[in-house]
């Protein structure tokens, strides 16, 4: 039998025997663990907490069957000017939709901008931000009315510089809990 893949061509020896190898180089050449001594006594093993992606026991925390739901951390940021999620921003709203189908209550999207526009573009700018984190949210299945939209447009800013580092964090939605 012959293999022809991707341009290599294999007998099925050759195959076995690059199994064989591989097996064997698998193979721990350390010794084993010793055993405990007869007075320890065993212990059951803890069960594993439950956590999103990225967690902060400093959330809220709800607690069905003993298992504490931690707020994700984090919050949505967003080019000069935009109200697109990022891609490296999603995994951060998908653990924000879990969180939110497993707590009680709701939660509030504060849209931000950074200091630049008048004061009325800026607070449609935060306005657009919350509103698109809430639409992705209710896209994977979180119910709109327990997320609610605010905007702060520059009033509320993370970072006080006035260069494009500080203005990076003020262009962001972030999640409070309600």
């Amino acid at each position: 039998m012959k293999v022809q893949k991707t341009g290599l061509n294999l007998s099925a020896a050759s195959v076995s025997a690059f199994i064989a190898a591989g097996l064997l180089a698998a193979c721990s050449s350390t010794p084993p663990q010793q055993q405990a001594p007869a007075t320890q006594t065993a212990t059951a093993p803890q069960a594993p907490a439950q956590t999103a992606p990225t967690t902060s026991t400093a959330g809220t925390q709800n607690v069905r069957g003993n298992v504490p739901v931690s707020s994700p951390s984090g919050s949505v940021y967003f080019e000069y000017d935009q109200w697109a999620i990022k891609d490296k921003d999603a995994g951060t709203v998908r653990a924000y939709a879990d969180y939110l189908q497993k707590k009680n209550g709701g939660e509030q999207l504060q849209g931000n901008a950074d200091e630049r526009g008048s004061r009325e573009y800026n607070m449609a700018l935060g306005q657009k931000r919350a509103d698109a984190v809430k639409k992705a949210l209710t896209a994977l299945g979180v119910k709109a009315d327990r997320v609610e939209t605010v905007s702060y447009g520059e009033d509320k800013p993370k970072a006080k510089g006035h260069d494009e580092a500080a203005w990076a964090e003020n262009r962001r939605v972030d999640f409070v809990a309600k």
